[in-house]
């Protein structure tokens, strides 16, 4: 498979890459530093660019079967920019299926019936930018006709894979407290390589 990826140099980002390659894979990223890039990443063709620019994300898009996404938000609109016009390349390359990292703030709430768990006693944050974020551009795929599942991590320390994941579609798993970058990269690419869990939100943890 060709994967296009946006977020490549991110922590989860980069290792899926690295495992995507490892499994005969071809990668297709589109980077702001090509010189960073290129020591995270050196396996992967480089699309230099701007995730919220529409020509670049077609660019990246352009000539690859799959999509994955682990863009953040980190202070910024980047995610809610770009989700928009990376669907809008995806239909105009025909590429149907995408697979995005988002976080665990927006899964429902196990215990307040009709809320996300940003929204409910279930999370300890206090700031909910990043959860608004994220939950914006899950409601932008979920409206599209694209064929998306959206990967949904608890606390999220590097770390070594450790296997045993545990998963829930639209819910954390009970008592789930942390997965390591290394695991939900694995998770993600194997979603992709089996193509599973259409149209859903999936809570990951140990």
């Amino acid at each position: 498979m060709k994967i296009a990826v946006f977020g490549g140099t991110g922590r989860v980002g980069s290792a899926l890459i690295q495992m995507a390659i490892e499994q005969g894979h071809t990668v297709q990223a589109l980077v702001r530093n090509k010189e960073k890039a290129q020591e995270q990443i050196p396996e992967a063709t480089h699309i230099k660019g701007d995730a919220t620019n529409l020509s670049d994300i077609s660019a990246t898009i352009e000539g690859c079967d799959l999509v994955f996404s682990s863009l953040g938000t980190d202070k910024t609109t980047t995610l809610t920019e770009s989700t928009p016009k990376i669907i809008q390349a995806m239909k105009e390359a025909g590429t149907t299926r995408i697979v995005t990292i988002g976080t665990a703030g927006i899964l429902n709430s196990r215990y307040e019936e009709g809320k996300y768990r940003f929204q409910s006693s279930e999370s300890k944050r206090t700031k909910t930018f990043a959860a608004e974020e994220h939950l914006k551009s899950y409601l932008e795929l979920a409206s599209s006709t694209l064929n998306w599942t959206v990967i949904c991590p608890t606390y999220l320390p590097d770390g070594e894979e450790e296997g045993n994941i545990r998963y829930e579609v639209n819910y954390l798993p009970e008592d789930g407290k942390k997965i390591s970058t290394q695991d939900t990269a694995r998770f993600a690419l194997e979603v992709l390589e089996n193509n599973t869990f259409h149209h859903s939100r999936l809570g990951i943890c140990y």
